[in-house]
């Protein structure tokens, strides 16, 4: 039973760091770049402009901040020449006005574009990165906690008027389902420093990197897509309830199986009156043609047993949004690319898609602070 009108639907950007490489001639390493694409804010903000531009002028509607592996740990790490002692805390601030500011320039080469800021999780700025499989050690929920909280004060203290640019903030890649709550009860705290009113349209989306079928897909810790579904939105956890949900970071296969999911746990919070409204919806699998990052040799690989897709890759997603918006209950869907994606595929995903794009024109149900 369709539960109401289609949803309006909106175009994301792509994979920043891996057109990075792939188009714009960088090379990330841990051990050079500990900061990945976020080091073009510090070695190279001309070029970051160009790539985010050229996404912006494939059709994305929404354009993510170069700021997913922010942390002071990556800066205090971070070698250039104007830095050979790396970026200390104090000097991190303007860094971050240039993540926002470069958005917004490329964002201002077509009307109605908005800037998401981009915030992986903390696994995305270890050494090697752990957001496949949420190995963080020892560290405990109340600690995740204030490393969210520290980096979020970072942003409100070195951006100035945060609240008015940014559109959308997007916690992205989250793999453990005590780190959802930790990123929600942080933004408690973030939203008391903003003020009433000032609050920013979140959106919390998690990955399901395991092999297999995404009728069986877990968190990389093991929790269920439906578990990840109460987590994020049960009012119960923290009053900070995201505007949407989302899945990212995860093979195209699985994403149509997953969805569903998704929705079956969203329906029965809302009979159940958990919560009142159905969030939006955000999707932005891998643009890989079969391909698992392998974080040991730092390279694209294809699994053993894995195989490539036989359809192009924007058919499938457009198909998959197609019956998801046919199937109604989402606030909005807004659908894009991840690890892999190049504004090459986010053209094709926006020709695909047709006039099914809402072409800038924001509903009610998509609120911006700026």
């Amino acid at each position: 039973m369709k539960m109401s009108d289609d949803p309006p639907l909106f175009v994301l950007d792509g994979g920043l760091g891996t057109t990075l490489e792939d188009l714009f001639g960088q090379r990330f390493s841990s051990s050079t770049t500990p900061l990945w694409s976020s080091h073009l804010l510090v070695s190279d903000p001309h070029t970051l402009l160009a790539c985010q531009s050229a996404f912006a002028q494939a059709g994305a509607d929404i354009l993510s901040t170069a700021t997913y592996q922010v942390s002071l740990v990556g800066f205090a790490a971070t070698r250039t020449e104007s830095w050979p002692h790396g970026v200390p805390a104090a000097h991190v601030g303007p860094f971050l006005e240039a993540a926002v500011r470069i958005a917004e320039q490329a964002a201002a080469a077509g009307p109605g574009r908005r800037v998401a800021l981009s915030l992986g999780p903390y696994g995305a700025t270890l050494v090697p990165s752990q957001e496949y499989s949420g190995d963080y050690g020892a560290t405990t929920p109340g600690e995740l906690e204030a490393w969210h909280a520290e980096r979020l004060g970072l942003f409100l203290a070195g951006v100035s008027g945060l609240a008015r640019r940014v559109s959308y903030v997007a916690c992205e890649t989250i793999p453990r389902v005590d780190e959802i709550v930790s990123v929600r009860k942080a933004w408690e705290k973030t939203y008391e420093r903003l003020g009433s009113g000032e609050g920013i349209p979140l959106w919390i989306s998690c990955l399901f990197p395991g092999l297999g079928d995404g009728a069986v897909a877990t968190l990389p810790d093991g929790t269920s897509a439906e578990k990840a579904v109460e987590t994020m939105l049960d009012p119960g956890l923290s009053s900070v309830v995201p505007w949407g949900i989302g899945i990212n970071c995860t093979k195209l296969h699985k994403l149509g199986a997953l969805v569903e999911r998704y929705e079956a746990a969203v329906r029965r919070l809302v009979e159940g009156g958990v919560v009142e409204s159905w969030p939006a919806l955000v999707l932005y699998p891998d643009g890989t043609n079969g391909e698992v990052y392998n974080t040991t040799t730092q390279r694209w690989e294809l699994p053993a047993g894995g195989q490539r897709p036989e359809a192009p890759w924007e058919s499938q997603l457009a198909d998959i949004v197609r019956a998801t918006r046919q199937r109604g209950g989402w606030k909005a869907i807004l659908v894009g690319g991840c690890c892999k994606t190049t504004p090459d595929h986010i053209a094709r995903l926006r020709r695909a898609l047709g006039g099914e794009v809402r072409n800038g024109e924001w509903p009610s149900c998509c609120p911006a602070t700026n």
